[in-house]
C-alpha cells in the first residue's frame, strides 16, 4: 500500500519545461509620430462592419459567414481538434475491456503419441473482463494532453482568424467592386467627353474652321478614352467572380445586391489596441503562443519517453464448458501483473527525437516573435494610411472640381470656336484623371479602416474552455 501510494504521490510529477505565456511587448507604439486624431484606444464591435451603414453590406457579410467554404472548413477542424483532445485526455484513466469466447474442440487419434488415445470432444466457454492502467510516473500521458489541448486553443485562434479575414475580405471585395463599377462609369463618361468634343471639331473641320489634323488628334483621344473601358471591366468581371467566391456561390449566379460609395457612412472614430493588449488578443498571435505551449509539451512527452514506465494489469472471470456454471465449482479465475519497462537501446531513437521535440521548441518560439512582430508592421501600415487617407481625398476632390470645371469651359470654347485641340486633350485627359482617383481616394478611405480592423485583431474571441 506504501509503494502504491508512493507511485500516486510521484505521478503528480511531470518533466519537461513548465510553459510560461511570452511576456508582453515593452513598446507602446506602432509609430515614430502621434497616430491620426480619429484612432482612439477601444475595441471592436463583434459586427464591426455595420458601422459602415450600410444593408447591403451586412447582408454581404451575413451570406458568407453562413456559406463561405473555408470558414466552414476551419470550423470542422476545431472540432476535429477538439475531439481529438477529449480522446487524448483518456490517456489518465483505466481502461475496462469485456471479451467472451466460446470454443469447440476435438483431439486427433492421429496425433496423439499414445496408441489408440481417447478421442475428445469438449466445448469451452470463458468470459473475463481485464483492466489496465498505466501509472504515468513522470508526465509523459499528461504532458501529451497539455499538447493536444494546446493544438486545439491554437485551432480556436486560427479559425478566429479565418473568421475575421473572411469579413474584412468581403468588406473590401465589396468596396473594392463598388469603386470599380464607379471607375467604368467614370470611364464612360470620359469617352462620351471626347466624343462630344470630336463632334465639334468635326462640325468645324467641316466649316473650315480646324484642319484634319485637329480631328485626327481628337479621334486619338477618343480611342484612348475608350481603350481604358475594357481593363476596367475586366477587373470588375473579376471583383464580382472573387465575391462570389467568398460568399459560397458559383460565379455565374448573380450577385445579391451591392454597396454603394455614396451611401456608406464613414465611422467618426477608429479603433486601436495597444502592443501589450494586441499580443494578447489578435488571433495569429495567439495561435503561435498555443502553438509554443504545444512545442513545450511535445518536449515533456519527448523526455517521459526515455524514463522508466509502470502498467498495472488485473483480469478476472470465468471459465466451464457450460455457460451457466462459468462462475461456479471453481471456475472463476483472476490474475494481477504489475510491470516496470525502461528503455535500454533504441539506436539513438529516443534521444534525437527529445533534441527534434527540443528544436521545435526553439522553432516555435522564433515564429511567436515573428508574428508578433509583422502584426506590428501590420498596424503600423494601417495608421500610415489612415495619416494620409484625408490629405488624399482632399487634393483628389480640389483636382477632380478644377478638372471638370476645366473640361466644362474648354467644351464651351470649342463649341464657340475659340479653343484649339491642344487644350481639348488636356483637359479631357485630366479630367478623366481626377475622376479615377477622386474614387479611388474615396474607396482608399473606407478599406483604409477595414485595415486596421485586420491588423489588430478584430473582436476578442473567447477563451477555450481548458475542462474539457
Amino acid at each position: 500500500m506504501r509503494r502504491m501510494l508512493l507511485l500516486m504521490l510521484l505521478s503528480g510529477c511531470a518533466v519537461g519545461p513548465s510553459y510560461v505565456p511570452p511576456a508582453p511587448p515593452v513598446v507602446e507604439a506602432y509609430l515614430t509620430v502621434p497616430v491620426p486624431p480619429q484612432v482612439v484606444t477601444g475595441d471592436v464591435p463583434v459586427e464591426w462592419w455595420r458601422d459602415f451603414g450600410s444593408v447591403e453590406l451586412d447582408q454581404l457579410v451575413a451570406t458568407s459567414l453562413a456559406a463561405n467554404s473555408d470558414l466552414k472548413a476551419a470550423e470542422a477542424t476545431l472540432r476535429q481538434s477538439r475531439e481529438q483532445a477529449r480522446a487524448a485526455g483518456a490517456a489518465l484513466l483505466p481502461t475496462v475491456d469485456a471479451g467472451l469466447t466460446s470454443e469447440r474442440s476435438k483431439s486427433s487419434n492421429y496425433l496423439s503419441p499414445v496408441l489408440n488415445a481417447p478421442v475428445f470432444d469438449f466445448t469451452l466457454q470463458t468470459a473475463q473482463v481485464s483492466i489496465s492502467y498505466p501509472f504515468d510516473l513522470f508526465g509523459g500521458a499528461r504532458r501529451s494532453i497539455e499538447s493536444a489541448r494546446a493544438a486545439t486553443e491554437a485551432q480556436l485562434y486560427r479559425t478566429a482568424a479565418a473568421r475575421l479575414t473572411l469579413t474584412t475580405s468581403v468588406v473590401v471585395a465589396a468596396l473594392t467592386e463598388a469603386a470599380l463599377r464607379e471607375q467604368l462609369d467614370a470611364a464612360r463618361h470620359a469617352t462620351e467627353a471626347n466624343a462630344t468634343l470630336l463632334s465639334l471639331f468635326e462640325r468645324r473641320q467641316a466649316l473650315g474652321a480646324v484642319g484634319l489634323a485637329d480631328v485626327a488628334t481628337q479621334a486619338a483621344a477618343l480611342g484612348q478614352a475608350e481603350g481604358l473601358i475594357p481593363p476596367l471591366a475586366k477587373a470588375l468581371v473579376h471583383q464580382q467572380a472573387a465575391l462570389s467566391i467568398l460568399l459560397g456561390r458559383e460565379p455565374s449566379l448573380p450577385l445579391p445586391a451591392t454597396v454603394d460609395l455614396g451611401r456608406l457612412v464613414l465611422p467618426p472614430t477608429v479603433p486601436l489596441r495597444l502592443p501589450s493588449v494586441l499580443a494578447r488578443q489578435r488571433p495569429d498571435i495567439r495561435a503561435a503562443a498555443a502553438a509554443l505551449h504545444g512545442a513545450s509539451a511535445d518536449v515533456g512527452v519527448a523526455i517521459a519517453a526515455r524514463l522508466p514506465a509502470i502498467t498495472l494489469t488485473a483480469a478476472a472471470g470465468g471459465a466451464s464448458p457450460n455457460f451457466a456454471d462459468l462462475f461456479r465449482n471453481g471456475n472463476p479465475f483472476w490474475q494481477m501483473i504489475g510491470g516496470i519497462t525502461q528503455p535500454l537501446f533504441h539506436g539513438g531513437e529516443l534521444l534525437h527525437r527529445q533534441r527534434a521535440a527540443e528544436a521545435a521548441l526553439d522553432a516555435a518560439k522564433a515564429q511567436y516573435r515573428s508574428t508578433v512582430l509583422a502584426a506590428f508592421v501590420e498596424v503600423s501600415d494601417a495608421l500610415t494610411a489612415l495619416r494620409t487617407d484625408d490629405v488624399a481625398l482632399g487634393a483628389a476632390t480640389r483636382a477632380d472640381v478644377a478638372a471638370q470645371q476645366s473640361l466644362s469651359f474648354v467644351k464651351r470654347q470649342v463649341a464657340l470656336g475659340s479653343s484649339d485641340t491642344i487644350a481639348s486633350l488636356i483637359a479631357t485627359a485630366t479630367a478623366s484623371q481626377t475622376a479615377q482617383a477622386l474614387i479611388q481616394a474615396r474607396a482608399a478611405r473606407f478599406i483604409d479602416r477595414v485595415a486596421i480592423i485586420q491588423a489588430i485583431g478584430g473582436p476578442e474571441t473567447t477563451p477555450p474552455d481548458r475542462t474539457n
